[in-house]
């Protein structure tokens, strides 16, 4: 604001403050600063007062019609001034006249201030005209005479203030007076061409306005004259600080040309608004102005004052928002106002490519194989997430969360559009994805079509299976993100999917993965004949995880007659140091059957189910004349193996036994490297060749059916050590001291052993990743967690192994194989090992060792009567392992008298097993992948 003003000038009319107040707005400077403003009132002449929270928001009679005439008249326009009296500091306000050419006569001008008394809006200070009352100077007399004429004038036409009934307007508050949704419904219903009239009476900040209903529509439902707080739909302009506030806020940058921008425009004209809603707030609504020049929202973003709000544009009408996009665009391209430091995406990769879909990861998650690439690896796919677009999260069996409502379906319909199929994809932008502690993966989100779908995520969306990504105003976004929120609107008024009010159903699927359950239903399988399914996970080139739709359960399912070689361990197995070692050619195989089947709808016929419940059968891939048996092809391939055991019992169909020779010829696949006779293993066992020995040993350590650790009796080196740890617990006490903590280091544990906490030789195993230290308790066997600051300490050289060896020792029953210990018979078999030989002194021949392992036939009283290790084969709780594994230990063996014995005493127990269905045998023949 400045204070002095020239005594005669021109300015434009910002806005109308009362009937006989208006500010004046001058020129900016030429470096582009803010133009003066200043407040210039009518000399000699006064209007009613406006309503305000003074006078509790009443105007005083004709208060507002005086206001509306001067705003019509006046505002945005240039007026000529005369000023009479000005303040003597910065902020008072100026009084004179201020003049506008005559409409009838352009050469003549009107005294606004006598207008305004002759119209009843204003009435002279100084009534009645008496000499006493009239400044000396001609000019202010002829002023003063020319208001008490109009005065007169007035009075006798009962204009204005002077009529009979004058407006007095009440004001009211959207929030207090009346609900904000109630005008957004009345506009809509009652307003012509659903626009309501409105004053925009102040400009908060480029995109927020209080507004003043002047719609005479409205007049009978009680809404003219509220007022609102208007919330521009689509613009999101930076904040104009406050400097009332203690301590201040500054204005964002850009925030006060914006509202200077709007108000020059907007500022106390009477527009029509579009209401489309309300805030969270439910106070401020959210509307479009309609300006007769142009869309104002598009011109502010076109000069970079503001940004378009997703959450705004989602109310408005699909084709209103084109402009602000190509608006905002323009923008951006040239970095203008906000977008002054803008940069594109920068993509890691191409923006655009064509591919094939393997695999449907989530309702919005794809992998992706390119175009001209060999999926020979998992790292040549393209993980590409839908962009702009988030799909219900499916849940988490490990931690107990549940699937969120249509997850399964979204993820369905994405397989169903797009798995096998080439698809475009159209990189939008990169995000850092969490995938763990202090872990992140760069993913690439883009918009993916299809010959029939232009944009697979908006069919998702208009199927209410997804939504639309919330994004921060400067996110990037989709290229077709209006297209997706238009398609979530006729989703959401449609009540599809995610959308309905209706409560969600989880459809439940039997999981018959579990062998009892698989057991159970082998037999509704094997009558069913060819059955269509969908191979949900591939495990290796032969063995899957499948979805049959018509019986609604899913089933591990392994190709009958053949064998693919085993990929290399996921890095959950690895992690968890369950890892089988990779085969030759046993990731191209995964590959191949990723590549063909995953995700694919297949036909099965199920011939039968392994003990550990798997299906087995024939697989077919394709229909009509594109049918094929998938065996036939892994086989011709050279990606499997027919089984030798099916062909040398004649059971192997002929057509896998030509085509294994042909692909042998060919030297494909497995068939281009050198073969391993089957009868002798891939990687010859390490054996200490030692003459069997007689030992009476305790057992200390159970850790499976034929698994354990032992403790030879008399054995001087049990004594020492122990007598020594009791003697280095009392010296040292139970407190921990940092030591050394890596793989394969011989420390001092403590191990609680019931009664007191002791200190024990351990052997670090590993390091877990939640901080405690794996150890092997090396003369007893057990294992523990530990905790390396409370629970070790290191141990002194005299107790070192090279001065006393471990007392425990590791043992394995020989020629004896049990299931795994997270199996029932694998329980069992623990459990009747331990019934026999925990606690007792036992009588055991000592063959020699074996990959550290000592291999034993343990007996219950002497060496003549039955062994250990044939009770539990007879029980069907343990078998023989396969002929060649025991001819390579008996070869190796330096006493094989022994041993031979016990091979045959061994295959007549399994036999009569067998022929008695117990444990394993209890479906008869174990089928190969259980024997591995």
């Amino acid at each position: 604001m400045i204070s002095i003003l020239p005594a005669t000038g021109s300015a434009k009319v910002k806005s109308v403050l009362s009937g006989d107040t208006v500010v004046l707005l001058g020129r900016a400077a030429a470096g582009g600063g803010k133009a003066p403003e200043v407040t210039f009132t009518f000399e000699r002449v006064t209007a009613p007062r406006m309503a305000s929270k003074a006078n509790n928001n009443v105007d005083d009679p004709e208060a507002f019609p005086s206001r509306e005439w001067l705003r019509n008249l006046c505002v945005g326009k240039t007026v000529y001034f005369e000023t009479r009296k000005q303040g003597a500091t910065a902020g008072d306000r100026v009084y004179g006249l201020l003049f506008m050419p005559d409409p009838s006569d352009k050469t003549k001008k009107i005294n606004l201030s006598v207008e305004s008394v002759r119209r009843g809006f204003c009435i002279p200070k100084v009534l009645g005209g008496g000499d006493a009352d009239i400044d000396a100077a001609d000019e202010s007399a002829g002023y003063e005479s020319a208001l008490q004429v109009a005065y007169k004038e007035a009075v006798s036409n009962q204009a204005g203030v002077h009529s009979g009934r004058p407006l007095v307007r009440k004001l009211m508050n959207a929030g207090d007076e009346f609900e904000a949704m109630t005008l957004v419904e009345k506009s809509k219903r009652i307003c012509t061409g659903g626009t309501v009239k409105c004053v925009i009476e102040y400009v908060f900040d480029g995109s927020r306005f209080r507004c003043l209903v002047t719609d005479p529509d409205l007049e009978s439902q009680g809404l003219i004259y509220g007022s609102f707080t208007l919330i521009l739909a689509g613009v999101s302009c930076p904040r104009v600080g406050n400097p009332r506030l203690n301590p201040p806020t500054p204005s964002e940058p850009f925030a006060e040309a914006a509202r200077d921008f709007v108000e020059l425009r907007l500022l106390q004209r009477e527009l029509e608004v579009t209401l489309h809603g309300c805030d969270k707030s439910g106070v401020c609504l959210v509307g479009t102005v309609h300006h007769p020049r142009g869309n104002i929202s598009a011109e502010i973003l076109k000069n970079g004052l503001g940004r378009i709000s997703d959450w705004t544009v989602r109310m408005m009408s699909p084709g209103d928002v084109p402009p602000l996009r190509i608006a905002e665009n323009a923008a951006k391209r040239a970095t203008l106002g906000v977008f002054e430091s803008y940069q594109p995406p920068v993509l890691t990769g191409a923006s655009e490519f064509m591919g094939t879909v393997i695999e449907v990861t989530s309702g919005d998650t794809l992998m992706i194989l390119p175009n001209g690439e060999t999926y020979d690896a998992e790292s040549k796919l393209k993980k590409i997430s839908l962009a702009s677009l988030r799909a219900p999260r499916a849940g988490n069996e490990r931690t107990g969360k549940p699937d969120e409502p249509f997850s399964v379906e979204c993820k369905e319909r994405l397989r169903a559009m797009t798995v096998g199929k080439s698809v475009k994809v159209n990189v939008n932008y990169e995000r850092e994805i969490p995938m763990g502690p202090n872990q992140t993966e760069k993913r690439q989100f883009g918009t993916v079509s299809t010959k029939q779908k232009a944009d697979v995520g908006e069919v998702l969306i208009s199927e209410g299976l997804a939504t639309t990504q919330r994004h921060r105003d400067d996110d990037e976004k989709s290229a077709r993100y209006d297209e997706l929120v238009g398609a979530e609107s006729v989703a959401t008024a449609a009540k599809k999917g995610i959308h309905s009010t209706s409560e969600y159903k989880k459809k439940t699927v039997n999981d018959l993965t579990d062998p009892k359950k698989a057991k159970t239903y082998a037999g509704t399988l094997q009558r069913a004949g060819n059955t269509k399914a969908i191979v949900d996970y591939v495990f290796n080139g032969s063995r899957f995880k499948l979805f049959i739709p018509s019986e609604n359960c899913y089933v591990a399912f392994a190709l009958s007659n053949v064998r693919c070689p085993q990929p290399s361990p996921s890095a959950g197995a690895a992690s968890r140091g369950k890892a089988k070692a990779a085969e030759p050619f046993g990731d191209a195989s995964k590959c191949h059957s990723r590549l063909n089947v995953l995700q694919r709808q297949v036909e099965i016929v199920c011939t039968g189910v392994t003990q550990g419940g798997v299906m087995t059968g024939d697989l077919y891939v394709g229909q009509g004349a594109q049918r094929r048996d998938y065996c036939i092809e892994l086989v011709a391939s050279g990606l499997a193996t027919v089984d030798q055991r099916k062909i040398d019992y004649g059971e192997a169909p002929k057509v896998l036994i030509d085509s294994q020779t042909a692909a042998q010829e060919n030297k494909l696949g497995i068939w281009s490297i050198a073969q391993v006779k089957k009868e002798e293993p891939a990687a010859a066992k390490v054996f200490d060749k030692a003459d069997s020995k007689i030992a009476e040993i305790q057992i200390s350590e159970i850790r499976s059916g034929n698994h354990f650790f032992f403790r030879v009796n008399g054995d001087e080196s049990a004594k020492v050590i122990d007598d020594s740890m009791k003697i280095f617990t009392d010296t040292n006490g139970t407190d921990a001291a940092p030591c050394e903590v890596k793989a394969g280091k011989v420390v001092a544990a403590l191990f609680n052993d019931g009664a007191t906490n002791s200190w024990y030789r351990a052997k670090v195993i590993e390091k877990t990743d939640k901080g405690k230290v794996r150890v092997l308790f090396i003369d007893h066997g057990n294992e523990a967690l530990v905790s390396p600051t409370r629970q070790l300490r290191p141990l002194d050289m005299s107790l070192g192994t090279d001065q006393i060896p471990a007392v425990a020792k590791e043992g394995k029953l020989v020629f004896t194989k049990v299931r795994p210990i997270d199996s029932e018979d694998g329980i069992d078999a623990a459990r009747m090992f331990q019934g026999m030989a925990w606690g007792k002194d036992l009588k055991a021949r000592l063959h020699g060792e074996a990959e550290g392992q000592v291999l034993v036939t343990l007996y219950e009283s002497d060496t003549e009567s039955p062994s250990i290790n044939e009770a539990l084969v007879s029980e069907g709780l343990g078998r023989i392992g396969k002929r060649y594994e025991v001819y390579d230990v008996v070869n190796r063996m330096g006493n094989s008298d022994s041993l031979g014995k016990l091979a045959k005493d061994l295959e007549a127990a399994q036999n009569s097993a067998r022929k008695s269905r117990k444990g394993m045998w209890v479906y008869g023949e174990i089928p190969e992948e259980d024997e591995d």
